[in-house]
């Protein structure tokens, strides 16, 4: 009777706000390191190590998503991952997801090929489980036709969820490109695999003839995390590609419930001016469900 109450007045206020357990929802803010590449890219800007404080003190966030290009070499290093945690502790940021690129083809379809990228990615869950992190995003990328891609990454990642899951650390896959980017491919593996920490981290800026609204419904219900895509703002702030309010009626529809990341790849504003606009608009349009 509790839960059916809240639904109706969540529904009388026009937002579902209340998942089917009865517990709100409530959507947080941040911050992917991809935001900001082109100062890390350089080497002497800064480094994966500042990437804690600058989230906290520069942005006030209090959550972050690494990219592991960003401290390749170092999945195993122990000290390096240790100093990444003390920066984290030091600012209270907490470690959500690590960013794996450039570690093989999750979807090839030579077994040997794929067998080497399932195991390159041994190293991340482990690095992923000491920082803290919830999850670690692969790509579905491989050869072949959509069949036999699909066939291959469903054997791929179900083995490597298989391995994460003794870590306690989910395998999600985010529309990338190429078959990744077509959500019902994508759902159709999720289907496939159904293993409880393999899921999705829809990008709502990474669809191509796919339409990108579809491609997050399709993706949401197997989603445990969203990737907030940035590109340009119109002077409203509103992103001029991506519908946001649209989004987020999709993202709360299918009662996720967490955070969803910045993540600005744009090349008119700087860098920090990308940023700032992507939380100023993602604050403004999760206000509404978080009331």
């Amino acid at each position: 009777m509790k839960i059916k109450s809240l639904l109706l007045t969540a529904l009388i206020g026009g937002f579902i706000s209340v998942n089917l357990f009865g517990q709100k929802q409530e959507f947080k803010i941040s911050l992917a390191e991809w935001s900001l590449h082109r100062a890390l890219g350089n080497g002497k800007t800064i480094t994966n190590l500042d990437f804690p404080r600058i989230a906290k003190k520069t942005y006030n966030l209090d959550a972050v998503e690494y990219v592991s290009t960003f401290f390749k070499g170092k999945g195993e290093d122990q000290a390096y991952l240790t100093a990444l945690k003390d920066s984290c502790s030091k600012y209270g940021v907490k470690s959500l997801i690590i960013m794996v690129d450039g570690e093989g083809n999750l979807a090839d379809t030579s077994l040997a090929v794929r067998t080497k990228a399932v195991e390159n990615h041994y190293k991340w869950v482990k690095a992923a489980k000491f920082l803290g992190c919830h999850s670690i995003r692969v790509n579905a990328a491989g050869r072949g036709t959509m069949g036999q891609m699909q066939a291959a990454a469903i054997d791929g990642l179900s083995k490597l969820s298989t391995y994460a899951a003794d870590y306690g650390i989910n395998v999600i896959v985010e529309n990338h490109g190429g078959n990744s980017s077509i959500g019902k491919w994508l759902a159709e593996i999720m289907k496939t695999v159904n293993k409880p920490n393999c899921g999705t981290l829809p990008d709502l800026g990474n669809f191509y003839e796919y339409d990108r609204y579809k491609g997050v419904a399709d993706m949401m219900p197997y989603a445990k995390g969203v990737s907030g895509k940035t590109h340009d703002f119109d002077a409203e702030g509103n992103e001029t590609q991506i519908d946001y309010a649209k989004m987020m009626k999709i993202i709360s529809d299918s009662k996720y419930s967490g955070y969803i990341d910045v993540e600005y790849e744009g090349n008119i504003l700087s860098e920090d001016e990308g940023i700032k606009a992507s939380i100023t608009l993602v604050k403004k349009v999760i206000a509404p469900y978080n009331n």
